[in-house]
């Protein structure tokens, strides 16, 4: 485990989908940087635990709070239980994402609503709760990726709640920009996680990405949250409403 100055210590970050794959890797370069966690999780309890136990071993405190991302009532009850632990919510970091990997043909209205819901929606709850968090202004960072510009198999829902989800980081930045609230998005290139199994054309796809990247490798989950650290430095004060791709050069290549 890489050691990191404590340039963000003493902030709060939260963090949903933040036990496992980018979103643990997230949660731990903000931990290691010198932010207490607020950390969100839906399914994976025993990866929730192992959370926790990191976090605190670095010394800081961690939040743990399960919740459904995409549901207005578990949003609410979210914050209930991370309030009882921070006064404030310095970092948002919008990662828990999910959807159907089918044929658009094959999708139905149910499909459609929970690849919304959870991948574009969840950002204006989380956002709207974490607003009076941030007094003294703050930074969310939306987790995207490829597929809200590009066409890939099976893709067809997550892709345009994706797309969705670029579109609000940009309206977000613009309204919130005076009280010092910076939003962006990470576009992440293919990245070999536990997600990714469900994919039925994963050896495909990893084959394909490595092949067409000029750095001839694929992008991992602590490259990403490198890149969603970055944006929470001062240095980056004045980056708002953009879309920082992290692919290695994939998505240049044509």
């Amino acid at each position: 485990m890489r050691t990191e100055s404590k340039t963000l210590a003493g902030k709060v970050a939260l963090v949903t989908g933040a036990t496992r794959g980018i979103g643990r890797a997230i949660a731990d370069k903000l931990a290691r940087a010198g932010c207490d966690i607020a950390a969100v999780y839906f399914t994976a309890s025993d990866a929730a635990d192992s959370l926790q136990r990191d976090v605190e071993k670095i010394g800081r405190r961690v939040c743990i709070v399960r919740g459904d991302v995409g549901k207005p009532e578990s949003v609410d009850k979210i914050f209930e239980s991370v309030r009882q632990t921070f006064d404030r919510v310095d970092i948002l970091v919008s990662n828990a994402a999910s959807g159907v990997l089918r044929p658009t043909a094959e999708l139905t209205l149910k499909h459609w609503r929970w690849c919304l819901e959870t991948n574009a929606l969840a950002l204006n709850l989380f956002t709207q709760h974490a607003l009076p968090l941030m007094p003294n202004g703050g930074r969310i960072i939306a987790l995207s990726s490829l597929g809200a510009t590009r066409a890939f198999p099976d893709y067809g829902f997550v892709a345009a709640s994706k797309a969705a989800l670029e579109s609000l980081v940009r309206t977000l930045a613009v309204e919130h920009a005076a009280r010092g609230v910076r939003v962006n998005a990470v576009s992440a290139g293919l990245v070999d996680t536990e997600a990714l199994k469900a994919f039925r054309n994963r050896d495909e796809l990893l084959a394909y990405f490595t092949d067409r990247n000029p750095t001839g490798t694929l992008v991992t989950a602590q490259q990403v949250a490198d890149a969603v650290y970055l944006l929470c430095l001062p240095e980056a004060e004045m980056i708002n409403g953009q879309t920082l791709v992290v692919d290695g050069g994939f998505s240049v290549r044509g």
